[in-house]
């Protein structure tokens, strides 16, 4: 990687270059944000607060400008990017008000004297986001933890130098104090060189899992905190008394927003014998009608994918799993001319021999399984190197809550496609990662929850 820059994927069009910045300026990125963690530290809490607080109306004040940005970066139709600009402000707000209580001190009971539990800040955290969703991901990292009172160095997708320069600029625009945030335009030796830095004292890290196990394997020689948010192939388990309406809905709406280009996607559809055929024609149909095109385009359901590579990359998924032996019940194709394309398509019979069946697919594209028992829904949906979200329709409370507790995912959404809320936590276990965010758990990662004793006298 040479540079940052901005690929139009409707186009493939080249739109903008961004040089990576120098060591020299990696270390002053670094040195700023270790100095100011001293003051910012030391601020008030609600001081702090009131920064999240302009920040989130920044964020709605110049809505439709931010929007633009990510449509152009990476394909996000117009009315997801203003989706996205506005559950950011959310998340900022959010901080604001509920970060002082998430922290208070808590009191514990010791015969032996008093004892307190205090929360406190660790120092600079280096944050590595994604390109699927350029402002969310940054915000759910950086609200808690500045509100905490550690420092932020932020180092982007290198297909998003224009979004990552647009939150810098916002926090410069409310007067945040210099160092506070960094934006660095980093290189992958350059993160290395960061992780190992002794004034970084912990890393998050939302991407691909063979980049969480190269940044894990380094921050586990550094001796650093980090949280991992790596991918998944969520599953959507349709149950005999489902409401099949209802279930496709959510079956479309889960599946193909950003044009499948989320973590939490649902990605393998398990369902009972029973209903098998009724959703499926309920789903095709409904996946067939959905229209493809310009991002900026109102009535079309999804844009490009975020590149050629990426668009490439799936449909090399789906002609590998047609070659096993499964097939295309609708899509499998890229559509002719320019950019970065593909089909809404539902592929059936995908075996274990194909990357399909254990490999996450990070587009369009759902896999449809059909199953005889709860007892066989849990074990396909389980036979995953992933664990993060999961969906089950059906009727029986009682039962979807049982098969809840047997999944091994970190969410799970009963009558409802997985969706992301600023007061609820989000991670997974096994290949999609550890550690949480959002919610007051998003301010549980990064602290130092300094015990306090004080002994009676004797």
């Amino acid at each position: 990687m040479t540079e940052y820059r901005v690929t139009d994927p409707t186009t493939n069009d080249v739109l903008r270059r961004v040089a990576i910045a120098s060591d020299d300026q990696v270390d002053a990125a670094v040195a700023r944000a270790d100095s100011a963690y001293r003051d910012w530290r030391r601020r008030p809490i609600g001081e702090r607060a009131e920064y999240l607080s302009a920040v989130a109306a920044e964020y709605r004040a110049d809505r439709v400008r931010l929007a633009a940005i990510i449509t152009r970066e990476m394909g996000k139709t117009t009315a997801e990017a203003l989706g996205e600009v506005d559950l950011v402000a959310d998340i900022f707000d959010y901080y604001a008000q509920n970060g002082p209580s998430f922290v208070a001190e808590r009191r514990l009971e010791t015969p032996t004297g008093e004892a307190v539990v205090r929360s406190s800040p660790i120092g600079v955290l280096l944050g590595i986001m994604p390109w699927n969703y350029p402002y969310y991901q940054v915000a759910r990292f950086a609200a808690p933890n500045l509100v905490l009172g550690n420092t932020v160095v932020l180092k982007h997708a290198p297909n998003c130098p224009e979004s990552a320069a647009a939150i810098s600029e916002l926090f410069d625009r409310i007067g945040l104090p210099i160092g506070v945030y960094e934006n660095v335009y980093a290189s992958e030796a350059q993160v290395a060189r960061m992780i190992e830095a002794p004034a970084v004292q912990g890393i998050s890290l939302t991407g691909s899992e063979r980049a969480g196990r190269a940044v894990g394997e380094l921050a586990g020689r550094a001796m650093k905190k980090v949280v991992l948010e790596l991918g998944g192939s969520d599953p959507f388990i349709v149950l005999p008394d489902a409401d099949l309406d209802a279930a496709a809905d959510a079956a479309v709406a889960g599946r193909m927003g950003n044009a499948g280009q989320a973590c939490t996607a649902s990605k393998r559809f398990i369902v009972l014998d029973e209903v098998h055929d009724e959703f499926v024609d309920r789903f095709v149909r409904r996946v067939q009608a959905l229209r493809v095109g310009s991002p900026t385009d109102p009535n079309v359901a999804f844009g490009p994918l975020s590149s050629e590579t990426a668009a490439a990359t799936v449909i090399e998924q789906v002609n590998d799993a047609l070659a096993h032996g499964a097939r295309a019940l609708a899509g499998g194709r890229r559509p002719s001319g320019a950019g970065a394309f593909v089909e809404p398509t539902v592929l059936t019979d995908v075996p274990a021999s194909a990357r399909a069946y254990h490999e996450e697919i990070f587009g369009p594209v759902a896999v449809v399984y059909r199953v005889t028992s709860v007892d066989e829904a849990v074990r396909l949906a389980n036979d995953t190197p992933y664990g993060l979200g999961s969906v089950i329709f059906g009727a029986d409370a009682a039962l979807m809550n049982e098969i809840a507790d047997r999944l091994d995912v970190g969410m799970v959404s009963i009558n409802g496609p997985s969706q992301t809320q600023a007061d609820l936590p989000f991670g997974g276990v096994k290949a999609s990662g550890f550690g949480r965010e959002l919610g007051d758990y998003g301010m549980a990662e990064f602290v130092n929850r300094k015990l306090i004793r004080t002994h009676a006298p004797r």
